[in-house]
């Protein structure tokens, strides 16, 4: 008798083995999605982008709980523009972005053609449907995409010269709270980012909590020295604080610009 259970337990073993091997194939999938995301996590931030028509500086701005983000997501050049990469990043993006923008390409078709040209070569644990990016020229216009398999919550918000937009976000208030922060607030363009980020992380940010941000600002001859185009390039690679030690270094620039002027 025990026997016949034992043999018939083998059976039905062998049997939904048989019965479901896509089953196997689909888990083993998932654990190397897995495994990939956890070699390469996606870059979830918040990041803005700006322009100031008063003075034709254009730049960006992002913190995240990663190391050292501002190496991966911002790309500028006077003249040219801004690009921000994140999520499931692919970084390319960004010195396409600025080529693209170079040429006079509407920052709309830089988002398409950037789309339309990834050939997606990790599909299963790092697919081109989680890329988020955004692309502004050297006038202050801009687009946006947000792909649909961007951890949640994941999403955008275009406002005048400005765009916010991240991924494992604690919700849509915190890109709606970024622009509006960008458009109400007076001064420099690199106050007017910082209190974008600050509105941001107010409205609760990245939902793993926070480790870096960066800044960068371009105009042509718009740098301290000679022939420099970098209005401001700042990084915060790891603090407890980021935001709070990006602004410290905002406020230590803002008193060097005045310093030159003369005021």
């Amino acid at each position: 008798m025990r026997m016949r259970i034992a043999c018939l337990g083998l059976m039905v073993a062998l049997l939904s083995a048989l019965a479901s091997p896509a089953s196997a194939q689909d888990a083993a999938a998932r654990r190397a999605t897995d495994d990939e995301v956890e070699r390469w996590p996606p870059v979830a931030t918040f990041s803005v982008l700006g322009y100031d028509p008063e003075t034709g500086e254009v730049g960006g701005a992002v913190q995240s709980r990663v190391f050292s983000v501002g190496n991966g997501v911002l790309w500028a050049e006077a003249n040219v523009g801004v690009v921000a990469t994140q999520a499931i990043v692919d970084v390319s993006y960004g010195p396409q972005g600025i080529e693209l923008l170079r040429q006079g390409t509407a920052p709309a078709d830089v988002v398409s053609m950037i789309l339309a040209n990834d050939p997606d070569p990790r599909p299963d644990g790092w697919t081109k449907l989680g890329r988020q990016f955004s692309v502004m020229d050297a006038v202050g216009n801009v687009a946006t995409h947000t792909g649909p398999s961007a951890s949640e919550w994941a999403g955008h918000r275009i406002g005048r010269y400005v765009s916010a937009q991240g991924n494992i976000l604690a919700g849509p208030d915190v890109v709606n709270a970024m622009v509006e922060a960008f458009e109400s607030t007076e001064g420099h363009l690199s106050f007017r980012l910082l209190a974008a980020l600050e509105a941001g992380q107010v409205a609760g940010g990245d939902r793993r909590g926070m480790q870096s941000a960066a800044m960068i600002i371009v105009k042509e001859d718009g740098g301290v020295w000679l022939n420099n185009d970098v209005v401001l390039r700042l990084q915060v690679d790891d603090s407890e604080q980021p935001i709070a030690e990006l602004r410290r270094l905002v406020e230590i620039a803002g008193q060097q610009r005045d310093r030159v002027r003369g005021r």
